[in-house]
């Protein structure tokens, strides 16, 4: 069984940073991309970045380029999302992913979901 712990959420201001992190455990080997998805009440769950286990290619969705950056620590089974230069529209639930391609963003590509970590982001 797959277990995705997300912690590092918190409350902060427009312009300030957070750094998320995202612990898998259980059979992990056959889901090599780890991703973060976010989602507010009422929205689909929104594609935000995505990295592989082996080559640590990434891949970032349009409105966090530049200021997200996504790493992975493999012998510690997880992965991290710096935030830098947060804005208000960042607010969501963040939760991390499991899955086999860095390059597919849509939720239902991903096996397995954690139950996600609340940032909010005041102006």
């Amino acid at each position: 069984q797959v277990q995705l712990v997300e912690s590092g959420g918190g409350l902060v201001q427009a312009g300030e940073s957070l750094r998320l992190s995202c612990a898998a455990s259980g059979r992990t080997d056959s889901d090599p991309v780890m991703a973060w998805f976010r989602q507010t009440p009422g929205k689909e769950r929104e594609f935000v970045a995505a990295i592989s286990r082996h080559l640590f290619r990434t891949k970032y969705a349009d409105p966090v380029k530049g200021r997200f950056t996504m790493s992975r620590d493999n012998a510690q089974n997880t992965v991290y999302l710096q935030m830098n230069n947060l804005r208000p529209e960042d607010t969501a639930v963040y939760s991390c992913a499991l899955g086999d391609n860095v390059y597919i963003i849509a939720a239902n590509g991903y096996r397995y979901f954690g139950q996600g970590t609340q940032v909010t982001v005041s102006s």
